[in-house]
């Protein structure tokens, strides 16, 4: 092969080198700069910052409060059963497709209880790194001085003989956190602030972990209550129970009472008659089936205890006892009849009274309960709340009550769809007293007004989370008091040849006004002027909490002691008040 052949070879070569060099340094960058997943690691990590972000939690609170919308919109079952199956009925492609998405039972569903549970991880995840930041905070010591301290929002210099000591012991005297070095000393307080704001924050997950196990392991429960009667704390003795979904029936406590009196007093003359004084209830209690019995008077604000389970008395109204004979002679019902108030000011009163057990046919009587009866042209009314002269109004009614029907009916009020009157009706009917008849018309048979009984209405809560979510409530106002009254600043001074050079700094956003007044009043102390009244400071006195200390560094937040929060002040965003 000739030479000229040789270099030819030799220069393809070489060029087919660099070419391979140059594709492979191409693909070398290529995959440098292809975009690189995230992984597991990386996503989670980012899940948790998105999580527990401030923004998250304002919209997590936010979409709790918006949850909550359709619960006082749309009738709940554990509330009220009658009036969901009432919508249902009324509306039922509408009541359908609510109820796929849980609105009829909005605070126990699914969705309802990711957006709490979600809030509560959200914030416990922002409160406590702050927690354990401000304790890193709370333990550093306030910064060096600047060394330009004119420089500074608040500043002030004056001629003196004031030393490094009388200027510590002074700060010292205003509750400050001081600390002193070559030439200067630095003293430090507010720090109540950012700890009532953390209070604040840790109450809040207490309250919603307070209301979660109340809401998990509470029960309420309403009950009416004749006189003379009794009531065991079972479920089947409620007349409407709401237990938490973690309540059984072996969870409640195997209390009972029964009721032996009622008692409730009124202004009897002038111009409050009939105004309630005070309601009594006298009750006999056994606190478990072994127990010995105790006599308890139960009144409005003052419950009945009983380890942990609180028996309000919330209501009251009469129960006239009623003695029904059959058309066969056979009495059919014997026994009270709750009535609830039409007047609250004389406590006229609207009866309901169902006979199904009656023959040759069922029957009905709606009933007006007046407790002190005066006449009043051809009409009677009640002019007082007391039970003075107390007399029955009744209209009565036969056939078909519709218990069968499988609709569910309410005991305070009859269905006359079904029903015709007895005899002939009128608006005021005489009224009966005590212990008088009325004959019923057709030969249906006759009912005796036999007395005037007393009820009360109870509710009966369990609710293990009251105490700690008012100690937490307590505590939240106590802290966001804590973080809107206390500002963080610091103060300084140096003092050289005869010169004293004294600076401030709010570390409060908006707190620069009232700052300035007492930095004036710092200033007038350090200087010696006559005091006008010394300020009441935020922290306890720590002393002197390093000695000296040489170091000089150029800002107040130098590094070591940045506090979370950036110093605020006078000074523009991103400004340097001790640059050079």
């Amino acid at each position: 092969m000739s030479a000229p052949d040789d270099l030819a070879s030799a220069v393809r070569e070489e060029s087919a080198t660099q070419e391979q060099a140059e594709q492979e340094q191409a693909e070398q960058t290529q995959e440098r700069t292809k975009p690189v997943g995230l992984g597991v690691v990386g996503w989670a990590r980012w899940t948790w910052r998105t999580l527990t972000s401030m923004r998250t939690a304002l919209i997590l609170l936010f979409l709790f409060a918006l949850g909550s919308v359709p619960g006082s919109i749309y009738p709940q079952r554990s509330v009220d059963p009658g009036r969901v199956a009432q919508y249902f009925k009324d509306n039922p492609t509408q009541a359908k497709w609510l109820d796929r998405f849980w609105l009829f039972d909005v605070f126990s569903s699914p969705w309802f209880a990711a957006i709490y549970l979600l809030l509560f991880i959200s914030l416990a995840g922002c409160v406590f790194p702050r927690a354990l930041a401000h304790l890193k905070e709370i333990r550093r010591r306030p910064p060096a001085a600047p060394r330009n301290l004119l420089r500074l929002p608040h500043s002030e210099a004056f001629e003196g003989g004031l030393t490094l000591e009388q200027a510590a012991a002074e700060l010292r005297r205003r509750r400050f956190r001081v600390v002193t070095g070559d030439g200067w000393v630095s003293a430090e307080k507010g720090y109540l602030r950012e700890t009532g704001n953390l209070l604040f924050h840790v109450a809040l997950l207490v309250l919603l972990f307070a209301v979660g196990t109340g809401g998990l392991f509470g029960y309420r429960g309403n009950v009416l209550v004749v006189e003379g009667d009794g009531f065991s704390n079972a479920v089947a003795a409620y007349d409407r129970f709401m237990p938490g979904s973690r309540v059984t029936a072996e969870s409640l406590e195997p209390f009972s009472f029964t009721l032996k009196d009622f008692q409730a007093s009124y202004v009897a003359a002038g111009e409050k008659q009939g105004q309630p004084l005070d309601y009594l209830a006298k009750l006999t209690v056994q606190d478990s089936p072994t127990a010995a019995p105790r006599e308890v008077d139960l009144k409005v604000n003052d419950p009945l205890d009983v380890n942990g389970t609180l028996t309000y008395l919330i209501g009251h109204g009469y129960a006239p006892t009623f003695r029904v004979t059959d058309g066969k002679g056979q009495v059919a019902y014997d026994g009270p009849v709750p009535c609830l108030a039409d007047d609250q000011a004389t406590y006229t009163s609207e009866c309901v009274i169902k006979v199904p057990d009656a023959q040759p046919t069922q029957l009905g009587f709606l009933a007006r309960f007046l407790p002190t009866t005066v006449p009043n042209g051809d009409a009677w009314v009640s002019v007082f709340p007391g039970a003075a002269n107390p007399t029955v109004q009744v209209f009565p009614f036969a056939g078909d009550l519709g218990l069968k029907s499988g609709q569910p009916q309410s005991v305070y009020q009859l269905d006359t769809t079904s029903l015709k009157p007895l005899g002939k009706m009128s608006a005021q009917p005489t009224p009966l007293n005590v212990g008088e008849t009325k004959e019923l018309a057709d030969g249906a048979g006759k009912i005796e007004f036999t007395g005037v009984k007393e009820w009360i209405s109870l509710q009966i809560t369990y609710d293990p989370g009251r105490e700690p979510a008012l100690l937490a409530a307590a505590a939240a106002v106590i802290g966001l008091v804590l973080s809107l009254t206390i500002r963080r600043r610091r103060v300084w001074a140096r003092v050289k040849d005869g010169t004293v050079t004294v600076g401030g700094l709010t570390r409060t956003e908006g707190g620069g006004a009232a700052f300035a007044e007492e930095f004036a009043e710092i200033v007038a102390a350090l200087r010696g002027d006559p005091p006008t009244g010394d300020r009441a400071g935020d922290d306890p006195p720590t002393g002197d909490q390093g000695g000296d200390k040489s170091g000089e560094p150029d800002e107040p937040g130098s590094a070591g002691h940045v506090a979370p929060d950036a110093p605020t002040g006078n000074t523009a965003p991103g400004a340097r008040p001790d640059e050079e």
